[in-house]
């Protein structure tokens, strides 16, 4: 495709988006047309495809429009808004998000994301010396730091394990966490989706495993939420920390910590807030005056992620993923670092060309072919991530290919 016409293409129906949700009947993850008239929610900058959504996901126009008449009520009227409105919105979000990640909304409190949520619960937990904690080296770094700060100050110990990119089971993986698993356990620190490579794990057979050994269970959830269609409770983890603004599409800094009932008792509130019960999941969530017009936006996210539909989202994340994959996984020099299979992942994956560093890739995808993703080199990943968004269509997904087709037989 000519740049000129692949920029117009690129803005098409992007200019003057509706403030009105309006979806047609549902079709197939196939079919552009369909998603089109979703693309033309959004404003999308021209200059390269995005294929980095994984960071966060732009908001569409409906939900930006939102997001700013929250700002200006909040804005217009002060101190009166946080006085008297602020307890009771907060308390109608959190049952909102509740029903839709299928728990208690007295199980649930929104944070800022991921990492303030998974570090509450790691630097909450009673840690003796000598408690053991599990973890993979694939985690996210900022969870895996905060545990090397617990062992710092309370002498407990973090054993690490790897997981391979390709699994064979599922059994594969849980016996992974049930063979470092010794009567010093306390904790597993688990990814729903490994956000290096788009693999999805088998949560529910590792609590399932953990709990009859007597060891808990926190599940890094980050790009879940939004992305596949599935409810905490079905789970059956001890704790569960997500980012809403990734597939949620809300405004940056939003994000929710989810703690089993039963659970929320023993864990220490980092902020000095005697003001709940130890088992009010509250006491957790003392953040002082916040830029609340953030969480007033959550509704209208999850409005819109519903008029969609859990289920279609998923399936035209991973279709488009597939789409893609399908087409260079068999090129020489080509490595995919997420596994194939449909169950053990959906819109995200990881490619790599043999000799090339992944910044190297990254750096001739943006400068050469105006495409826009992460490198990503470290825990057995070497590639870079490739995140397609609702927005995405295969027009660019072709441009995409087309440049692993040529980079390929260049390494």
């Amino acid at each position: 495709m000519k740049k000129r016409n692949f920029i117009k293409y690129m803005t098409l129906g992007a200019i003057t988006p509706s403030t009105v949700l309006q979806f047609p009947d549902w079709q197939s993850p196939e079919s552009d047309d369909f998603w089109d008239n979703i693309r033309s929610k959004y404003i999308i900058k021209p200059d390269y495809v995005n294929l980095e959504n994984g960071y966060y996901n732009i908001m569409p126009q409906d939900i930006l429009l939102d997001y700013e008449k929250n700002l200006a009520r909040v804005n217009r009227e002060g101190s009166y808004y946080m006085r008297r409105n602020l307890t009771d919105d907060k308390i109608n979000i959190r049952k909102s998000l509740a029903k839709l990640v299928g728990c208690d909304y007295e199980e649930l409190i929104i944070t800022r994301n991921t990492t303030e949520s998974l570090d509450t619960i790691i630097a909450g937990y009673d840690w003796k010396e000598g408690d053991e904690a599990i973890m993979a080296e694939q985690d996210y770094g900022s969870m895996l730091d905060m545990f090397k700060l617990q062992a710092k100050r309370y002498g407990m110990v973090n054993k690490m394990i790897s997981i391979p990119n390709h699994p064979k089971t599922d059994e594969e993986i849980v016996e992974l966490y049930r063979a470092s698993i010794t009567p010093k356990t306390k904790l597993i620190m688990v990814c729903h989706m490994i956000n290096i490579t788009g693999q999805i794990l088998p949560i529910r057979k590792i609590c399932n495993m953990a709990h009859e050994l007597g060891v808990d269970v926190m599940v890094d959830g980050a790009h879940t939420i939004g992305h596949i269609n599935f409810k905490i409770s079905d789970l059956g983890c001890d704790y569960f920390g997500s980012s809403l603004h990734k597939w949620l599409s809300v405004p940056l800094g939003n994000g929710l910590l989810y703690v089993n009932k039963n659970k929320i008792k023993n864990v220490w509130q980092l902020f000095g807030d005697l003001g709940y019960a130890d088992n009010d999941i509250r006491k957790l969530n003392h953040t002082g005056t916040q830029p609340i017009a953030t969480e007033l936006t959550i509704p209208k996210a999850i409005e819109f992620y519903n008029q969609i539909g859990a289920e279609n989202k998923e399936n035209r994340l991973r279709f488009l993923k597939n789409y893609w994959v399908e087409k260079v996984k068999d090129l020489p020099n080509v490595v995919i670092n997420t596994p194939f299979e449909n169950e053990r992942s959906c819109g995200i994956a990881n490619i790599g060309i043999k000799n090339l560093e992944p910044s190297k890739l990254a750096s001739i995808l943006l400068n050469e072919y105006k495409i826009w993703t992460v490198a990503i080199n470290y825990a057995n990943v070497f590639g870079c991530r490739i995140t397609p968004n609702v927005y995405t269509n295969t027009k660019e997904l072709d441009v995409f290919v087309n440049a692993i087709k040529e980079i390929s037989k260049k390494y």
